[in-house]
Parts: C-alpha cells; sequence; structure tokens
C-alpha cells in the first residue's frame, strides 16, 4: 500500500497545482469571452438603433415626398380644369364675335 499512497501523494503534488492553474487560466477565458460578448451587445444594440433611426428618417422622407406629390398632382388637376374652364369661356367669346361680325355685315 505504500507504493499506492506515494504515488497518490506524488500525483497530488503535481496534478492539483497544475489543475489549479488551468482553473484560474480557464476563468480569465470566460471572463474575456463575456466581456467581449457583452461588447459585441452593445455594438449590436447600438447598430439596430442606428439603423432603426436611419429607417425612421427615410419613411419621414418618403411620407414628405408623397405629400407634396400628391399636392403637385392636385395643383396640376387644378390647372387642366381651370384650363378647360378657359376652352368653354374662348370658345363663347368666338360665339359672340362670330354674332357680332355677321350683324355688323
Amino acid at each position: 500500500m505504500g507504493y499506492i499512497e506515494d504515488t497518490r501523494k506524488s500525483m497530488q503534488d503535481f496534478l492539483a497545482p497544475e489543475l489549479r492553474a488551468i482553473a484560474a487560466r480557464l476563468d480569465s477565458v470566460e471572463a474575456l469571452v463575456e466581456a467581449n460578448e457583452r461588447r459585441a451587445e452593445e455594438r449590436s444594440k447600438d447598430a439596430e438603433a442606428r439603423t432603426q433611426q436611419r429607417f425612421t428618417e427615410v419613411e419621414r422622407r418618403f411620407t414628405e415626398t408623397e405629400r407634396r406629390s400628391e399636392q403637385r398632382h392636385s395643383e396640376t388637376l387644378n390647372a387642366i380644369a381651370s384650363l378647360s374652364n378657359y376652352q368653354v369661356v374662348l370658345e363663347r367669346l368666338a360665339r359672340l364675335e362670330s354674332k357680332q361680325n355677321v350683324s355688323a355685315a
């Protein structure tokens, strides 16, 4: 039994400090990984916020452009309608002038 005890003691004397060193290194690696994960998550949230802000701005611009387009469309239709009324007035004026020319002759 002395040989087994000696072997066990020498393994513990050798392995225990090595295992503690490995555990300490593993803890530091885990801490680094967690820190990197936190930074990556923060960057992701920042990027998402910036992207959302940009999409909101683009949406606002599209809405404004659509509003202006509808306004210009209405103005164009009103101008066309007034030209139509102008054409009617010109036709009536031409008839009146032709009646005047006929009665003057």
